[in-house]
């Protein structure tokens, strides 16, 4: 498998839209019901342009031929919005402070189609580098219920059950997961 791992760039956002909608529709439809994922697709989930301007969302391009296709996507963040793309109405993008705060972990969807080959673990061993050399001690996210195993094996600890609201009336039950790696 020839990848490549880079910063996201503003001219992805199109590509980014369709990993993400594949993504959740092909991996959480275990989790979650069509509602669910429907509302979260309206309202929750979706690229976070701030992240690609802060330079902190990567994408996992895999070659085709003369080609690249972004098969994998994920960030971390020096803000304060726990999760949520540029949709979501609870976002709060004020800075964080390394010394006291956790850096948030971000926005992870890969295709289905290449789920389960390394590439999470690729985009997540790289937002927890870059957070630790941005003087971050704690990193947090808000896991979904088909993500939180994964995190879980990574060293990510429970830390609360919370529910977003969702535009359509329905709730995205997700768990608040938290890692000190210093």
């Amino acid at each position: 498998m020839n990848v490549r791992l880079r910063k996201a760039a503003h001219s992805d956002i199109p590509r980014l839209r369709e990993v993400i909608e594949a993504s959740v529709r092909g991996l959480q439809a275990q989790d979650y019901s069509p509602a669910q994922i429907e509302g979260a697709l309206q309202s929750v989930y979706g690229v976070d342009s701030q992240l690609i301007e802060d330079g902190t969302y990567f994408v996992v391009e895999m070659a085709e031929g003369q080609n690249k296709r972004i098969v994998a996507c994920g960030g971390w963040s020096k803000r304060k919005t726990l999760y949520g793309g540029d949709q979501f109405a609870g976002r709060e993008d004020s800075l964080l402070d390394p010394a006291r705060d956790a850096a948030k972990i971000r926005a992870f969807f890969v295709h289905p189609d290449f789920a389960r080959r390394g590439l999470g673990t690729m985009i997540l061993e790289a937002c927890e580098s870059a957070a630790i050399a941005a003087g971050f001690a704690r990193l947090e996210m808000g896991a979904t219920l088909s993500g939180f195993p994964f995190y879980r094996a990574k060293g990510y600890v429970e830390v609360e059950k919370q529910s977003a609201p969702l535009g359509n009336g329905e709730v995205l039950p997700i768990v608040k997961m938290t890692k000190a790696v210093r």
